[in-house]
């Protein structure tokens, strides 16, 4: 996407809710992440003797989130801005236990998927928003009217929330602006990269030159 000179991304992410009020077949646009993975999932740009530390306090593009959230609203399409996202190791779902948990945490919509995009996003200073589409309650909601979490349940519902991501994605196309938004995402990198130019390996310098060539 960085060669094809992409300067911003919208992830759409099938989720299952932690919170009532937000309920399945709403969307769910993240301002913050947990990382619950393993650490197999390669999270970074940087290694193999180039050091680099984004700043990720905010992981999300707040102005393409926000264009996101309007476009979904002016569709009368059941929107939520800002919520905490955490990323769990999949591909199991939770125990109950750690669903509540999440809950007790403060964790807002739970998935398997885009902690490792967000950063990576930020590395390559592309703008980055998500639209979380809920699926379903996750398994805190056990009660004697509501089953346990199914597949066949998830993919119903998913069906259901691809039109709605459809429509909200082609009207903000129409609403973005070509300029650069003022978010920081393009400049991310200006003053992450720690190792000295002098002595970065020739390797690495040249497999990581779309990203960094602008800063050595």
């Amino acid at each position: 996407m960085k060669k094809l000179g992409v300067e911003k991304i919208i992830s759409i992410s099938a989720c299952g809710s932690l919170k009532k009020h937000m309920k399945p077949l709403d969307i769910v646009v993240p301002d913050q992440y947990v990382d619950r993975t393993n650490q197999a999932r390669r999270m970074t740009f940087f290694g193999d003797g180039i050091v680099g530390h984004v700043a990720f306090a905010q992981p999300v593009c707040g102005a393409l989130s926000k264009e996101l959230y309007e476009t979904g609203r002016s569709l009368g399409i059941p929107m939520h801005l800002g919520g905490t996202y955490i990323n769990m190791e999949g591909p199991q779902f939770s125990t109950k236990a750690e669903s509540e948990m999440y809950r007790l945490w403060g964790m807002d919509i739970i998935a398997m998927s885009n902690m490792a995009e967000a950063k990576l996003a930020r590395e390559a200073e592309i703008c980055f928003a998500t639209l979380a589409c809920v699926t379903d309650y996750d398994c805190w909601y056990l009660n004697e009217s509501v089953g346990s979490v199914s597949v066949d349940l998830i993919i119903n519902n998913l069906k259901k929330n691809i039109g709605n991501a459809k429509k909200i994605v082609r009207g903000v196309l129409k609403r973005m602006k070509e300029d650069h938004c003022h978010c920081g995402c393009h400049s991310a990198l200006k003053d992450a990269i720690m190792t000295d130019p002098k002595v970065m390996p020739p390797a690495t310098k040249k497999k990581l030159k779309l990203i960094i060539g602008k800063y050595i």
